[in-house]
């Protein structure tokens, strides 16, 4: 009644497509963090901009008015 459980074995290249979506997926988790870690972590709000990915506001130029 309480057999072993034998896990299957799968082909090689599974494996190591496996490793590769988890290391991709880390890599993704923790760029995110560094990128919005401090909303995560409640020290800003989402909507507060950190302004580092180009600026919308063009003063003193005419063009854009």
């Amino acid at each position: 009644m309480g057999g072993a459980a034998v896990a299957a074995h799968g082909k090689t290249w599974h494996h190591y497509a496996g490793k590769l979506m988890g290391a991709t997926m880390w890599f993704w988790v923790f760029h995110r963090l560094r990128e919005d870690g401090d909303v995560l972590l409640g020290y800003r709000k989402a909507w507060e901009h950190k302004g580092h990915h180009g600026s919308h506001h063009t003063q003193g130029d005419p063009s854009h008015h």
